[in-house]
């Protein structure tokens, strides 16, 4: 099936230039070109595209708002923040709006490409600077968190949930985890959704997001198995 996109950003240049760059891609059609979040924002609306690229500093109704509008209108359209500032208010604002990725406008063709091919089928994306700057965002919050005791939010996780929660926060994938807890990836799958589902969230960005708000996870711990070596810091949580 066609990706459908709708590409956003007030600089002409810019989002024709990405635009030809999708548009050249088998599978991928860009459908629409806005020149501001409102635009982009009808344009969704008219259109119901898979994908919208939004800039994030645009006059009038920004990235963050028409990110926010997007997800408003239960369309299914899943939305891609491109911007030169990688700033963590900027990270933070995103997600807690609805994106599904954050790319720096420097992300190289290839990389600008798979992210449009990743969040639309229902993954999300982080470039991995950012990933590293949202980890390292919540780690304050989370070690306050912890030294006050467990937040109460997690009181509706299993033991097991819990500790799929904690292998999603360290960057494993299903088959990791499957292998860690000794269970089948059908039984993860359950799991994964579980924890989703009872904390609100919308994908495992969001979980990890939610697993160092809480404390369950802080910044230095070692990742499974307590070898102490660096945990992974993944451009893209696979879902």
């Amino acid at each position: 099936m066609t990706i459908r996109v709708v590409v956003a950003d007030d600089q002409e240049l810019v989002r024709s230039g990405f635009a030809m760059i999708l548009d050249a891609q088998p599978g991928i059609e860009v459908v629409a070109e806005a020149g501001d979040g409102a635009e982009a924002v009808e344009a969704v609306r008219r259109l119901s595209p898979d994908v919208a690229l939004l800039d994030i500093r645009m006059p009038g109704t920004d990235g963050i708002e028409a990110c926010r509008a997007i997800s408003a209108l239960g369309s299914g359209c899943r939305t891609v923040i491109l911007t030169t500032f990688d700033t963590d208010a900027y990270v933070y604002e995103a997600l807690h709006a609805g994106a599904s990725g954050f790319l720096l406008k420097d992300v190289r063709r290839d990389d600008l490409v798979h992210a449009v091919r990743v969040v639309a089928a229902g993954d999300s994306l982080l470039a991995p600077s950012v990933a590293r700057r949202l980890v390292e965002q919540y780690t304050a919050g989370g070690q306050r968190r912890a030294s006050v005791g467990p937040d109460p939010r997690l009181d509706v996780l299993t033991g097991r949930e819990r500790e799929t929660l904690l292998l999603l926060a360290r960057g494993l994938s299903n088959a990791e985890i499957a292998a860690e807890l000794v269970v089948s990836d059908h039984t993860v799958k359950t799991h994964v959704g579980n924890v989703l589902a009872k904390l609100g969230l919308r994908d495992r960005i969001q979980a990890v997001i939610c697993a160092y708000e809480t404390g369950l996870v802080a910044a230095g711990s070692p990742p499974p198995g307590g070898d102490g070596g660096p945990g992974p810091s993944p451009a893209s949580a696979r879902k």
